[in-house]
């Protein structure tokens, strides 16, 4: 009889920039990619993880990325009073394989993706498109995910590019001064045509 010792889950807690949302992590893959639920309602049907975080009633979003949670808290709540019991229930719950996010989850972010692109860049504006998104996931994505967020691109006219924040980015006081100073500088320097960059609030 084969015995399989599993290896006991890890989890400490990084600062993020925004005060009100804590980072998570663990050293076992929780889902590859990005999951965001910023509503009970999406997370009753997608994340059974997310949904036992709402059952929490400080807890205000949860966002999910490879091997970290990021959970954003209500403003009338102190990180010392909370985070010990978010931390060893995350724990527990990892250890127990529980279902982090459903198969589901992916079909509902295709049809969010078709109804995104409804909007078809061609031409020059298509290269251009192509370029701020190589941009974006080159030198803003990694740096997002390590302050426990994300960013994805949502549209491009005339010169403004909108972009979506998740996770710790939303909401954060810092992020308009990160999407102002550090993002839009950096795409008007590689992309002349860029003339501002706009947090699109989904």
């Amino acid at each position: 009889m084969e015995s399989t010792t599993k290896n006991p889950v890890l989890l400490y807690t990084e600062r993020t920039p925004n005060p009100e949302s804590l980072k998570f992590v663990t050293n076992k893959m929780l889902f590859r990619g990005t999951a965001d639920f910023q509503e009970q309602e999406l997370a009753e049907e997608y994340s059974p993880l997310a949904k036992a975080l709402f059952e929490f009633p400080y807890v205000k979003g949860v966002y999910v990325s490879n091997n970290f949670v990021t959970v954003s808290k209500e403003l009338n709540y102190e990180w010392e009073d909370i985070m010990l019991k978010i931390k060893s229930f995350i724990k527990d719950y990892v250890e127990k394989d529980g279902v982090i996010v459903t198969e589901d989850y992916e079909v509902y972010l295709e049809s969010m993706e078709e109804e995104k692109h409804d909007k078809v860049y061609s031409g020059d504006e298509g290269e251009l498109v192509q370029k701020i998104k190589d941009l974006l996931e080159t030198y803003v994505k990694p740096a997002v995910a390590g302050d426990g967020g994300n960013i994805e691109f949502q549209s491009y006219d005339d010169g403004v590019v909108s972009v979506l924040l998740q996770g710790a980015c939303s909401g954060c006081p810092s992020s308009t001064l990160t999407l102002k100073s550090g993002i839009e500088g950096m795409l008007k320097r590689m992309i002349p045509e860029v003339k501002a960059v706009e947090a699109y609030m989904g």
